[in-house]
């Protein structure tokens, strides 16, 4: 469902399971489990959202709880209350203050083409 200012949104009771793609800015609000491609796209986890996938994409916010690696060809955020355990691989990381990480980091220029960085 596309909100009015251009965003998809899963809501707090949607529960998906497989691959989601796509191009454009999401906002996951329910439960997901497998991969989530957005390499355009900002990724934003809910403050409620619940998810188990490994996340692609152009940025990523987390708000909510995320089991599973980050790629980002841009920033990665971790907000205060946010959960992560999972590896990170971006060009620039900021956690705040009461975010929870548990996982390596790799902030190289690679992250932006990632078929360069597995030839390295």
């Amino acid at each position: 469902m596309a909100t009015e200012n251009g965003l998809a949104r899963i809501g707090k009771t949607v529960v998906i399971r497989g691959e989601l793609k796509g191009s454009e800015d999401l906002v996951i609000d329910g439960q997901v489990e497998g991969t989530v491609l957005l390499t355009e796209g900002r990724l934003t986890i809910g403050a409620s959202a619940n998810v188990a996938a490994d996340l692609n994409a152009k940025d990523v916010l987390i708000l909510g709880r995320l089991k599973g690696n980050i790629v980002a060809s841009g920033r990665v955020e971790l907000r205060a209350g946010s959960t992560v355990d999972g590896d990170v691989r971006a060009l620039r990381l900021a956690i705040e203050d009461n975010a929870i990480f548990r996982g390596k980091v790799d902030l190289t220029q690679g992250a932006a083409h990632p078929e360069v960085a597995a030839s390295l």
